[in-house]
């Protein structure tokens, strides 16, 4: 559970600024979407090999400019 400590002068909007921040920080809502679906170990191996290649594309293209 997240807790958020009223500061002193602090409105409602900025507490709730706060509170999604730390919210998407701590990714809940990720982990919730990824639980809602079960994706089998190669398939997420090959995910991972993809997001890999293209980090290292990104990386080579950035060297040579």
């Amino acid at each position: 559970m997240i807790v958020i400590e009223p500061q002193e002068g602090e409105n409602l909007e900025k507490m709730l600024r706060r509170y999604k921040r730390k919210f998407d920080r701590l990714g809940i809502a990720r982990e919730v979407r990824k639980r809602l679906h079960h994706t089998p170990k190669s398939v997420q191996r090959r995910e991972q090999i993809k997001r890999a290649a293209y980090r290292q594309k990104l990386l080579q293209q950035q060297e040579t400019t």
